[in-house]
């Protein structure tokens, strides 16, 4: 493949579609990113994408993309739409790929908690060997942390700073487990605790689910990976050591660029 093909993965998530767009680097080894965006998932189809048959037709001029030599995308679940113009790949080979290519390692187990679901995937000299996702319940994803910093009224980045005497909560369900911190909320515990509580609850329902996947790495990524305090409590509560690379929430995309690399 020539060194000046520019490189372009999609990842259609549930909340927003992740961009990646990647180069050859000059020397030839390995691939440089040139640009990383994020835009509303509704929005992106509204203003940036119309059927054609049944594939997507992208408009990456109006993108401020005017050149893509090859597009690979990848999609959440079965919504997946395929681009035209482009290959479309499955979504836990593409987060697979991304992890190997920002991180890599070859033996690592992935937990990805993105906006609206949860994937953990074994992964053993660069192959997947077992995997679980939950596209179901949104409890461990990116939209029950947004839905309770906005109960909380704090940002999203400052909710991910407390980890220290976290309150109790129990419910696993993200609707039920509003009413569960107002509740705490009237009972008067401090918002530090509070806070603490509901990085705590995320973990306390990945931890479980890893015990079925041994190995002494994980790698975390997804748009909760930001949030310090969930990632400490994973290593605490699980014992392993954490690798976030530098780009978790576009590891989708970086993941189909990789591919398209190949």
């Amino acid at each position: 493949m020539s060194t000046q093909q520019t490189l372009c993965g999609v990842d259609l998530g549930s909340r927003s579609v992740k961009i990646a767009l990647m180069m050859h680097r000059a020397e030839g080894e390995g691939l440089e990113i040139l640009r990383l965006e994020s835009l509303d998932t509704i929005r992106f189809y509204r203003e940036y994408g119309r059927k054609q048959g049944d594939k997507l037709a992208v408009d990456f001029e109006a993108l401020g993309l005017p050149r893509v030599d090859s597009l690979v995308s990848t999609g959440y679940g079965r919504n997946t739409l395929e681009l035209a113009g482009g290959e479309a790949i499955p979504e836990l080979k593409a987060h697979v790929m991304g992890a190997i290519y920002q991180t890599g390692l070859k033996d690592f187990t992935l937990v990805d908690l993105g906006g609206q679901d949860s994937k953990i995937i074994q992964v053993r000299k660069g192959r997947m060997m077992d995997f679980l996702t939950n596209d179901k319940c949104a409890a461990s994803s990116g939209r029950y942390l947004e839905n309770m910093a906005t109960i909380l009224d704090v940002s999203l980045e400052e909710l991910g700073q407390y980890i220290h005497a976290p309150v109790e909560l129990n419910s696993t369900c993200a609707v039920f487990g509003e009413s569960e911190l107002i509740g705490k909320i009237v009972e008067g515990y401090p918002l530090a605790e509070l806070a603490a509580g509901v990085n705590a609850t995320i973990v306390k329902r990945i931890i479980p689910l890893l015990r079925s996947f041994p190995g002494e790495v994980i790698v975390f990524t997804g748009g909760v990976a930001h949030n310090q305090a969930v990632g400490k409590l994973m290593r605490t509560g699980s014992g392993r050591h954490i690798v976030i690379p530098q780009e978790p929430q576009f590891n989708g995309a970086i993941g189909c660029c990789a591919y398209a690399a190949q």
